[in-house]
């Protein structure tokens, strides 16, 4: 792969996560979509006569495409480890999906496996490129608002009764909440406040027996440099964490109110149409906020500081300013441009697969915690960067 070229990368998977980073590829000079799989004949078809992108059945046949230098893992969660196993043993660059994988040791043999293949290996999109979230880091890293005392963030919203596939309302798969949306929350207060958890304490809830399947959290997080923060999240919610965030959503378009409590079950070929038509239109390219994944709000020795809808709330001596953040670039076009500059060696990657091991560690901690009543101390966590550059 020549300096000059720009990297072919392909897309394992067109969910809604994987059709999510479609317009960011696109759009990034560096970066050339070629190719995606998927076991849909419909689905490949589509993309082929919607973006004229080579289609394949598997991950396998994908991994052959010609001049193939990176590859989207955007597949289930218990396939990650394996799909990234043959992507490294390719020598393909690899940026998977959150939660890497939902066993340690499986974490540990993928960064291990993209290690000896000498090739990058990232994860996410996680709601820690939200412009608002990488603006508080680098306030934060900046001294000005002094030492994170602590960093809270809530989100409420109808995760249980969206149509679901049996894995992911299987903890043991990588499903629930704590792995699916928590890996968000722990993402984000990791890079708030230091990125090394000492130890967590949590409460997770499965409370719907129409619905079996960890649908709410309550983590405590307590950081070696001091802080600590919580996670709170309920996918059972009545009151969509909206209300506390100026009526935006998620994806930083106005939200309503959350699908109704105990939603008509379909079949799992229904299941299956209701998750493609949703993926097709589920995470927007552009909007006229900054993205809300709930409420986040950290306390620091100088003052607080919290979302805006369009950027950051300051409180500080008896004042409130806020800093207006550009609203063209998306996260997954921050995750893109990350994933192209660790690739060409312009900057390292921040979310590798260390950092993603450290938040797959603090999810399946909260879970331990949950249903044994202790505090489980962590030891593969690492220190988030001392700023960031983008």
């Amino acid at each position: 792969m020549s300096a000059r070229e720009p990297v072919r990368i392909g897309i394992a998977g067109m969910g809604a996560a994987g059709r999510a980073f479609i317009a960011a590829l696109q759009s990034h000079p560096g970066m050339h979509w070629v190719a995606v799989a998927d076991p849909s004949t419909e689905v490949l078809a589509e993309m082929a006569a919607e973006h004229g992108v080579a289609g394949y059945a598997s991950l396998e046949e994908l991994l052959r495409h010609p001049g193939l230098d990176a590859l989207y893992i955007a597949t289930p969660t218990d396939l990650h480890p394996a799909h990234v196993a043959l992507a490294a043993e390719a020598g393909k660059h690899v940026l998977v999906e959150k939660p890497m994988s939902v066993r340690i040791d499986q974490a540990r043999a993928m960064i291990a496996a993209a290690d000896a293949a000498r090739v990058v290996l990232m994860v996410g999109h996680s709601h820690s490129y939200d412009l608002p979230i990488r603006e508080m880091r680098k306030l934060i890293a900046g001294g000005e608002m002094g030492n994170v005392l602590m960093a809270n963030t809530w989100c409420f919203t109808d995760w249980v009764y969206r149509p679901r596939r049996p894995e992911e309302l299987d903890d043991a798969q990588g499903g629930g909440v704590t792995y699916r949306q928590g890996a968000h929350q722990v993402d984000v207060l990791r890079l708030l406040c230091g990125g090394r958890v000492r130890s967590v304490r949590a409460r997770a809830f499965d409370a719907d027996p129409a619905r079996p399947v960890t649908g709410a959290h309550a983590i405590y997080l307590d950081f070696e440099d001091g802080p600590v923060a919580t996670a709170i999240y309920n996918g059972y919610a009545g009151m969509p964490s909206a209300e506390l965030c100026f009526g935006i959503g998620e994806w930083g378009h106005p939200a309503g109110m959350p699908a109704r409590r105990n939603a008509p079950q379909v079949s799992p070929e229904g299941v299956l149409r209701a998750k493609r038509e949703r993926a097709r239109g589920a995470i927007p390219a552009a909007a006229p906020n900054q993205p809300f994944f709930g409420l986040t709000v950290v306390h620091c020795e100088r003052g607080d500081i919290r979302q805006s809808p369009q950027g950051l709330y300051i409180y500080a001596e008896g004042q409130r300013r806020e800093i207006v953040l550009r609203n063209d670039l998306s996260p997954r076009d921050l995750a893109v441009a990350e994933f192209h500059d660790a690739i060409r060696g312009i900057a390292p990657p921040l979310h590798d697969g260390r950092w993603g091991l450290a938040n797959l560690e603090t999810c399946a901690a909260a879970l331990e915690s949950s249903a044994t009543r202790r505090e489980i101390f962590l030891k593969h966590q690492i220190a988030a960067p001392a700023g960031i550059a983008r």
